[in-house]
């Protein structure tokens, strides 16, 4: 990904960033020129689909339509299907409402979303996908689960063993595969090729190198057809048991507890800290190697197992474990070709009692020791205010000369703010808190001011109020250290100024129309001090997930405003009703895109409007797997250095393996936030903790990359 600003240097830790939290690079070949990629262009559309032409891509089609998406997604599986290719779901995804389909060797993922505005219409997307590991499905199989990245193929052929046989002893030497035999087998010293399978039959295949079809390298499968009651033949192929790792080891926990390497997926619910936690995930491997991980990572943290629990629906192992202060569970299954793990902890009573005793004797600690230092803090300001009011000045005062406040200044103010539009002044002296407030008090009233009581009215501060033919002005005098600061603000303060230089050069270009850059990718005017163009995207694909425009115009907000809701209207971009917020000094509005959703804020500083414009793109954000789920925030952790490194957020310590996220090694851990700001703090061996705080907003996606050396460097990413 890249996120460059036109016209300035990138420092040298960006460039790293730049190289990748993710590092999922697209093909730079033309579809057409490889055969295991489908050319999207060419396969058939709805009728009266209306394609979007406006981001030419290879890979992927758009196209609109006049129909419901429900409507929609029963005829383009229908459509599909007529042309030859086969529909399957992924394992651990039954309920996804994005279709795959398979066609020999070629791969594709359709999905669908609702038609901005538009109810009764619907958008469909085409998109390639490259079936790394190919094998053949049966003609007319149903319950097709499949994953061609290791492969897993389980399905119902409607044939018998027999032919189902056959059709695989053919179509698999037809692709590539080889029959394992026990020379062919002789590297790997525990497959067993000779294994019964009751009521069926098992074949073991590898892939050699160097074949024509040029697949990647791929590991032994396991074909196993099963004889069914009802004539028909069960199908599963998946790697082959014998080349799975036996002892695993540790990833990073999830909730605290363990979790074994490798995983597809994994989830966690509360913390090491938490009173209950949970993890959850699907272990690649056999179930006897995750069993063995469980019983020497467990004894390793202290816990011992008490015994087996009742199975449940799905469970091949059930255990009862407990430390001296948790019991837990711990389930496993099979499922597909994963062992499912399932591992929860409960604090004891005992435990409770005893975290409830130290967090409260905890807290008394800390009140009666805050309670102590703030008496000290207020027993030294004290006598250090003392100290100084001595060498403040109690001599009447008179004005300063030559003011040009709307009120007279003492003779002795030092550094004078005044704002007269915001009616606002500020000064220092050091002259005490009582010379001050007589002085303003003995001037102001031959003026007709008069004065509001007030109750604050102390040796080192006093608020003073006054009033006059509805007009208001109200003082602070307080003493800080040695001097005493005065901040006055009202109505009465007010006063019209001559314009500076700077801003009567705005007013005169105001006057000019402001007319767009036809070079640059998001509108801004010609008529500019400053801009920078920013992306965030996937290395080798040149779709964003986000693009932000900063500027600097000399013009009038509501100019620029009007400019704005022009140019971009003229785009194809829909303002929300209920998206605006509009002043004299500060706008925000949100818009609807063509490629997703974006905002626009503007702002006033230093006499020019400041332009912030965000645009995201959803379908790319989707493609890359880091879109946030609905109401949550998505973070991605990263690791260019060359040492592990732990960030703990929201209660939550991840470790970040060296070179996670980098250019040689796949994505980084993910967390997914509720909206809000948080602290968090990164740990490397060898150096101090390091501390900062992150805000994020729902529907945000953004990078922490930990730096060589040892800096986080935080990028908003969608």
């Amino acid at each position: 990904m890249s996120r460059m600003t036109r016209g300035t240097q990138v420092p040298a830790r960006w460039r790293l960033l730049a190289c990748g939290l993710f590092l999922v690079a697209s093909c730079s070949v033309a579809a057409a020129a490889d055969a295991g990629i489908v050319d999207v262009h060419a396969l058939p559309q709805l009728e009266g689909a209306v394609e979007d032409t406006s981001r030419p891509d290879p890979y992927r089609v758009e196209y609109r339509v006049p129909t419901p998406q429900a409507v929609t997604l029963q005829a383009v599986r229908k459509l599909l299907i007529a042309e030859g290719w086969v529909p399957y779901v992924l394992p651990l995804e039954e309920k996804s409402t994005t279709l795959k389909f398979k066609k020999g060797r070629q791969g594709l993922s359709v999905h669908f979303t609702q038609a901005l505005g538009r109810p009764d219409q619907s958008v469909v997307y085409y998109t390639t996908d490259r079936i790394y590991s190919n094998v053949p499905f049966p003609d007319g199989a149903s319950d097709l689960v499949f994953d061609g990245t290791r492969p897993y193929l389980g399905c119902i052929a409607p044939g018998a063993l027999d032919a189902t046989s056959a059709f695989y002893t053919s179509q698999m030497e037809a692709i590539g595969w080889r029959k394992l035999t026990a020379e062919t087998a002789a590297r790997w010293t525990t497959a067993a090729l000779d294994e019964t399978v009751p009521n069926g039959v098992r074949a073991f295949y590898d892939h050699p190198e160097g074949d024509t079809t040029q697949f990647y390298k791929q590991k032994p499968v396991m074909l196993t057809l099963t004889r069914r009651d009802d004539g028909r033949t069960d199908v599963d192929i998946r790697i082959a048991p014998f080349v799975l790792p036996v002892d695993l080891s540790a990833d990073g926990d999830v909730a605290g507890l363990p979790r074994p390497n490798p995983t597809k997926t994994a989830r966690g619910l509360g913390s090491a800290t938490s009173n209950k936690r949970e993890m959850s995930a699907a272990a690649m491997a056999e179930l006897p190697a995750v069993l063995a991980f469980y019983h020497r990572e467990l004894a390793a943290r202290g816990w011992q197992e008490d015994g087996s629990a009742p199975l449940a629906p799905g469970d091949d192992v059930a255990l009862k474990i407990s430390n001296a202060e948790e019991t837990g569970l711990l389930r496993l299954g099979r499922k597909y070709d994963f062992t499912m793990v399932s591992l929860t902890a409960q604090l004891k009573e005992s435990a409770l009692a005893a975290r409830a005793k130290a967090k409260k004797e905890a807290d008394e600690k800390f009140m009666k020791d805050a309670e102590a230092m703030a008496r000290q803090v207020i027993a030294a300001d004290e006598a250090r205010r003392k100290v100084q009011a001595a060498t403040l000045s109690d001599a009447p005062l008179s004005a300063l000369a030559d003011s040009k406040t709307p009120v007279p200044l003492p003779e002795t103010a030092e550094g004078v703010k005044f704002e007269g539009d915001g009616g606002h002044l500020e000064f220092s002296s050091t002259s005490s808190v009582k010379a001050l407030a007589a002085f303003y008090r003995a001037s102001l009233k031959p003026a007709g001011w008069k004065e509001q009581p007030s109750v604050i009215n102390q040796p080192n501060m006093a608020v003073l109020e006054f009033s006059k033919a509805g007009k208001s002005i109200s003082m602070t005098v307080m003493q800080m250290g040695p001097k005493v600061n005065v901040s006055a603000s009202g109505s009465g303060l007010v006063m019209a100024a001559a314009k500076p230089a700077a801003m009567q050069e705005v007013q005169a270009k105001s006057s000019e129309p402001l007319k767009p850059d036809p070079e640059s990718q998001l509108p801004v005017p010609t008529q500019r001090s400053s801009t920078s163009l920013s992306t965030t995207k996937m290395p080798g694909s040149e779709m964003p997930f986000r693009r932000e425009l900063a500027a600097s115009i000399p013009a009038p907000l509501g100019d620029v405003l009007a400019f704005y809701r022009a140019e971009l209207s003229r785009l194809g971009w829909q303002e929300k009703a209920d998206g605006a917020a509009v002043s004299a000094e500060r706008a925000q509005i949100d818009f609807t895109s063509p490629q997703g959703p974006a905002v626009l804020r503007l702002g006033r500083a230093k006499g020019e409007t400041t332009v912030s414009l965000a645009q995201k793109n959803p379908d790319a954000a989707a493609k890359a797997d880091i879109m946030p789920k609905p109401g949550q925030a998505r973070l991605m952790l990263g690791n260019i250095g060359a040492k592990d490194a732990s960030l703990t957020i929201n209660k939550q310590t991840v470790k970040i393996a060296a070179g996670a996220g980098g250019p040689q090694s796949p994505k980084g851990p993910m967390l997914d936030l509720l909206p809000g700001t948080y602290q968090y703090a990164l740990r490397m061996p060898g150096r101090p903790a390091h501390t900062e705080s992150l805000t994020v907003a729902a529907g945000d996606a953004w990078g922490l990359m930990v730096g060589p050396t040892g800096e986080v460097l935080p990028l908003q990413m969608y």
